[in-house]
């Protein structure tokens, strides 16, 4: 339809300044907020840039939001001002068809975020921060000592001295097995347990167990019993943020799996999902208000928008902490402020003056 390139020719340059603009003002205002500990650390101007290049994919991420809610409400706020609005609308045309070219932009704008986020941005933000690191003359080591797993429901207890997840090998283990009932069976050690495949294979263990109300010790023979995976002794070191979404799918899985609390994880999950269509939901928002304003169209537009997202991340942070906190379902938590505000936004768009 004619009138829907029009909006997009109208739209385009409107947004590719503003993207660049957002985008370099968050570069900005990371590097003067570090600049005084790179000099300080006496970083070189390569290694600074360089951060600042591995930098730019997170604030073009945070910009795109910022940079759809302006684009769209200046847009309209532009059309209205010319009076080119009126003729549409005196030609029988709504404001919700008309707006429909940037309802599907966006969109598509929060699919390309999520997948953006999960494929470039988290590795990009791994090597900055390890660059950043770098930089600043800090130094990050990997610590898997003193590690304690519950797994099978609790039945099963290790304590690890230390592992060292490169050679998958445990040192200093402690094994304890208990009955459905928490009743204590037996306690295994050893001094070394290395990963074969599938299950691990225990070096000189020694089995503890109650024979006619004594505690007896004996070697323990060779078994295949024991196969919870090596990557969840080393879940202490894991950052959730540095992994993609299925990467923490697998990190939830072996958390439950291991009896451990796994609702954060979860709940981090969920939101991978719900967050990107924050742009979708402020920008509706911005749209629906643009149809209500008279006056100063441009300037209700963006505060009704940001009040809208302030709103928003508000109801997201109560309803986040209390699937954290187990009131409420994982999903709620991340999903629910997203219904709400999708449901509201397409109400007030429908119902937009024309």
């Amino acid at each position: 339809m004619i009138l829907d390139r029009y909006l997009l020719r109208q739209f385009a340059p409107i947004f590719t300044a503003g993207i660049g603009m957002f985008t370099f003002l968050v570069l900005i205002i990371d590097l003067f907020a570090n600049i005084a500990r790179y000099l300080n650390n006496e970083a070189t101007f390569s290694e600074i840039m360089k951060i600042s290049l591995f930098y730019a994919p997170q604030a073009f991420a945070f910009a795109l939001p910022a940079s759809l809610i302006f684009s769209a409400a200046y847009t309209i706020g532009d059309l209205y001002a010319r009076n080119e609005l009126t003729s549409i609308f005196s030609s029988g045309i709504p404001f919700r068809r008309f707006s429909m070219p940037l309802v599907f932009l966006v969109l598509v704008a929060s699919f390309f975020s999520f997948f953006f986020q999960d494929g470039i941005v988290i590795p990009t933000m791994r090597t900055k921060n390890e660059l950043t690191r770098r930089a600043l003359r800090q130094h990050v080591v990997e610590h898997h000592s003193d590690v304690v797993i519950m797994a099978r429901g609790g039945q099963i207890i290790y304590a690890i001295d230390f592992y060292d997840h490169v050679g998958q090998v445990l040192n200093g283990v402690s094994i304890v097995e208990k009955d459905t009932d928490g009743n204590f069976i037996s306690l295994i050690r050893a001094p070394r347990a290395t990963w074969n495949v599938d299950h691990w294979n225990f070096v000189n263990p020694i089995i503890y167990s109650w024979d006619d109300g004594f505690l007896q010790s004996q070697p323990l023979a060779k078994t295949d019993a024991f196969r919870e995976h090596p990557d969840i002794f080393r879940r202490s070191a894991v950052r959730p943020e540095d992994l993609s979404a299925w990467d923490l799918r697998f990190l939830v899985d072996d958390l439950r799996a291991a009896g451990l609390p796994y609702s954060e994880a979860e709940v981090d999950f969920f939101r991978r999902f719900s967050f990107p269509s924050v742009s979708f939901i402020v920008v509706i928002l911005s749209l629906s208000m643009g149809g209500r304003f008279r006056k100063n169209i441009l300037l209700m537009s963006l505060l009704a928008s940001l009040f809208a997202a302030a709103t928003f991340y508000a109801i997201e942070m109560v309803t986040m902490t209390m699937a954290k906190l187990g009131q409420i379902p994982t999903f709620a938590g991340a999903w629910s402020p997203v219904a709400v505000f999708v449901i509201i936004g397409l109400l007030l768009l429908g119902g937009a003056r024309t």
